[in-house]
């Protein structure tokens, strides 16, 4: 089901910041729909939606961290020449509220999350309560990074864009189904390479609490997150730094892994204690321009190669 919005950020209200489309989107002077996602991998999701019938950019450039992304005078005037906006959701497009208050206009606004159930972190709920969690109250926003989840984002997608382009409907729909197919693919091909790895070898330690959708997904147990956020940008306290010191000796996992735009400072602290190996190539938040991670699905595989020969 789609999702047509006035509130994305908390419990922020943007009706004031611009107007939801209740019916079909207008489209721009040459009568192309003006179609924007907020990242590259979502962009890349929804072209395979849109086909040949639209073009569909991204506001976030190629190796952005949208945890940390400081928008540019540019985003305004992207967004304001937007008909549809296509967002990840549970205020994963932190940035986005003074862009759209900037850009006004209307548009019609998809959350690719829409539906689904986001994971919560128990031990911060405190911080969540007092609003010291890092801006992700609504729950863990990386739901890309199980293939599965990303069919709704791809189901979401769909609707979206076949209210906005009524004429369109069939297309994308046809569309959709088929990328479906290479994302169940893809779910077969990660488990298959996951089989690999002996089951006590399945531990994850990360930068920031990113993989814990592609975790249970997939069978492997997060020993622990430097970083004790769902947000890159975070910090992490001497106490923190010392429990994952400890984590890493008394789980035996082998690798640390980062997404590509992650800081790798405390990772490398930590493996020169513990004599593990870091792991920085990960695609986590963004694409490539080029290889090895320049689809959605190229990304996901880079991830899982990486992975499993980290753990091997």
């Amino acid at each position: 089901m789609k999702k047509v919005f006035n509130t994305i950020i908390g419990m922020m209200t943007l009706a004031a910041l611009f107007l939801t489309a209740c019916g079909s989107a207008s489209t721009g002077s040459d009568g192309a729909l003006s179609v924007l996602a907020s990242t590259s991998f979502l962009a890349d999701i929804a072209q395979n939606v849109a086909g040949d019938r639209l073009q569909i950019q991204s506001l976030l450039p190629i190796g952005a961290d949208p945890h940390a992304y400081q928008p540019a005078p540019s985003d305004v005037a992207k967004i304001s020449e937007s008909k549809v906006l296509i967002l990840n959701g549970l205020e994963y497009e932190h940035f986005i509220e003074p862009l759209l208050e900037n850009a006004g206009g209307e548009r019609l606004v998809i959350e690719a999350t829409a539906g689904l159930t986001p994971l919560q972190m128990e031990e911060h709920a405190d911080e969540a309560e007092s609003g010291d969690s890092h801006g992700y109250e609504a729950g863990d926003p990386h739901m890309w990074l199980d293939p599965n989840l990303v069919i709704t984002y791809v189901e979401n997608i769909r609707d979206g864009l076949s209210e906005a382009d009524p004429d369109g409907a069939e297309i994308y729909a046809a569309n959709a189904a088929a990328y479906i197919v290479q994302l169940q693919d893809l779910d077969a091909f990660i488990k298959e390479q996951v089989e690999t790895i002996p089951v006590e070898r399945r531990l994850l330690i990360t930068n920031h609490e990113a993989m814990g959708y592609f975790a249970a997904r997939y069978g492997f147990k997060v020993v622990d997150t430097i970083l004790p956020s769902f947000s890159s940008e975070a910090s992490a306290s001497a106490q923190e730094i010392a429990a994952a010191v400890d984590a890493v000796k008394s789980s035996g996992a082998p690798a640390i892994f980062l997404g590509e735009v992650e800081n790798a400072d405390l990772a490398n602290q930590i493996a020169a204690e513990t004599g593990v190996k870091v792991v920085d190539g990960l695609y986590l938040e963004s694409l490539t321009d080029g290889g090895p991670a320049s689809t959605y699905i190229e990304m996901m595989k880079n991830n899982v190669i990486q992975i499993v020969d980290g753990l091997k």
